[in-house]
């Protein structure tokens, strides 16, 4: 079976949220077009604390963009965003959510933040995508969503270590970029990791539907 892995695609993550994305809200149409298309679609949701530690408003005299060592990892420290239960933290408007079959938090614990939709930043605790993916016996993955070079990123590096092929559909991704590059290094990184880069016109093709 195959499986959509939407990540990410919540409100301050779009112009005008917390932590905009460029163009982040371009990914909704991607996703809706793909969604018909699995028979799997999963989603993972940023889903913080209000003193979540990756925040900047925690550590005073610190600023956006700035890493430090939190708990033996290296942090970015980001604006307060995709708090639970706010606003911002919710699915962008216009995605096709009753086509989402279900949901994973990340991000929850104050301590540690998690990128990836499988782990946290430091894999001391899975989501649960992983496990609920192989019961279903998910074999190949198709990930897109916000932002390519970090959630976007370790999701799909994680869904190669966990043994499914895997695939980034780039048409439905939007990049930070904090430093000039990072997308396109990310992007580099994941094909070396075994990541198949490809677009949704050609993944759609190439499964036949």
């Amino acid at each position: 079976m195959n499986a959509l892995i939407l990540v990410d695609v919540q409100d301050d993550f779009v112009p005008g949220g917390a932590l905009a994305v460029g163009g982040g809200d371009r990914v909704v149409p991607v996703a809706n077009g793909l969604m018909p298309h699995f028979a799997l679609v999963v989603a993972t949701k940023d889903w913080h604390p209000a003193d979540h530690a990756s925040f900047a408003s925690q550590h005073p005299g610190r600023q956006v963009g700035e890493v430090i060592d939190l708990d033996g990892l290296p942090q970015v420290l980001w604006p307060d965003h995709c708090i639970e239960g706010t606003p911002g933290a919710e699915f962008v408007a216009g995605l096709n959510v009753p086509g989402i079959h279900r949901v994973f938090e990340k991000g929850t614990g104050r301590a540690v933040d998690s990128y990836s939709g499988f782990f946290d930043n430091g894999h001391r605790h899975a989501t649960g995508l992983g496990d609920f993916l192989h019961e279903r016996q998910v074999a190949e993955v198709f990930v897109m969503g916000l932002a390519t070079d970090y959630c976007v990123k370790f999701t799909a590096l994680d869904a190669v270590e966990l043994g499914f092929r895997t695939h980034l559909l780039l048409d439905g991704c939007r990049g930070v970029d904090l430093y000039p590059g990072d997308v396109d290094r990310a992007i580099e990184e994941l094909q070396e990791a075994g990541v198949d880069v490809t677009a949704s016109a050609q993944a759609i093709e190439r499964m036949g539907r």
